[in-house]
């Protein structure tokens, strides 16, 4: 990508605190979560890919959820912790901008996801009899492979709008990774664009992908209802509950950052919740999908033994 006319060369990231042992302490804490992150990740993968009883659409997305979250947390993570402790917090422009694309592609990746996740469980529970056959091995990769192409190309057009904008004043960006609303405040001249770039990214990337959750999840309920007997509908509610916690979660936190006025008296706390979505859901995902599902927790007995 070609750069805009500006003078900066790299940006420095003031993170969270410029305290010597509150320094350390997020250190300590943020190498926990990544810790964690890594491994439950990771392990939910490999025993999708190693018992035969979860080779199903279900467990196929789930799969491609966690790596999507390990390597979206890896974009951030290990920044975070150099920052923590060390004395040099600056990142070249080149990197911030690689980061801002792989983090964004990935984060947009995950709402698609999350949609073909949900028309997933749609399936399921409004036409259990035909499940296997209309979300055939060609439809889930299909979805996936859809996901990620929406999720970078989108990122691709929000990346190059974002850094033709020109810094020539300040370099300093009070966060911890390079996001939309530090650069754009910090950056110099003409801002005509932002709006647009930003109307864009809600549009397609968070809103559409919400819309199209809520529909399917209007069609479950609806099913659901149908289903005289209570222990039916208990049985089927519980094959989304996880699913719909991830999604509360995480569109929760990026509609709150993405629609919230901007003031400064609310930095920190925007900084608390961007690094939920950054950070710590990344965690959580593995421990959502799998404390409650009885196949994932025998086939990690089953590991085990």
């Amino acid at each position: 990508m070609e750069r805009s006319n500006h003078t900066v060369t790299e940006f420095i990231l003031l993170g969270f605190s410029t305290d010597p042992v509150m320094q350390r302490i997020l250190f300590v804490v943020f190498l926990a979560v990544y810790s964690v992150t890594v491994v439950g990740n990771i392990t939910l993968m490999v025993l999708i890919c190693s018992d035969s009883r979860l080779h199903t659409p279900m467990y196929f997305f789930i799969g491609n959820l966690s790596f999507l979250d390990l390597w979206y947390s890896s974009v951030y993570t290990p920044k975070i912790l150099v920052i923590c402790i060390s004395e040099d917090k600056s990142i070249s422009f080149a990197g911030c901008v690689a980061q801002f694309f792989f983090s964004g592609g990935m984060a947009y990746s995950e709402c698609y996801l999350l949609a073909a996740m949900a028309y997933d469980r749609y399936v399921a529970i409004s036409k259990p009899l035909l499940y296997s056959q209309a979300m055939s091995i060609k439809l889930c990769a299909f979805l996936v492979v859809a996901s990620y192409l929406g999720g970078f190309i989108n990122c691709s057009i929000i990346t190059q709008r974002t850094f033709f904008l020109n810094f020539c004043r300040d370099n300093v960006i009070d966060d911890f990774f390079c996001d939309l609303f530090p650069l754009v405040k910090i950056a110099c001249g003409r801002k005509d664009g932002f709006q647009a770039v930003l109307f864009f990214c809600l549009a397609s990337n968070v809103i559409t992908p919400c819309v199209l959750i809520l529909a399917s999840y209007l069609f479950i309920i609806t099913t659901i209802l149908r289903i005289r007997s209570t222990q039916g509908r208990l049985k089927a509610f519980s094959t989304c509950s996880s699913h719909l916690t991830s999604v509360t979660l995480y569109y929760g936190s990026i509609l709150y950052i993405y629609t919230h006025p901007r003031s400064s008296n609310a930095l920190e706390r925007d900084k608390i919740i961007s690094t939920f979505y950054t950070v710590v859901f990344p965690m959580l995902n593995p421990m959502i999908y799998s404390l409650r599902n009885k196949d994932v927790k025998d086939a990690l007995m089953k590991l085990f033994k």
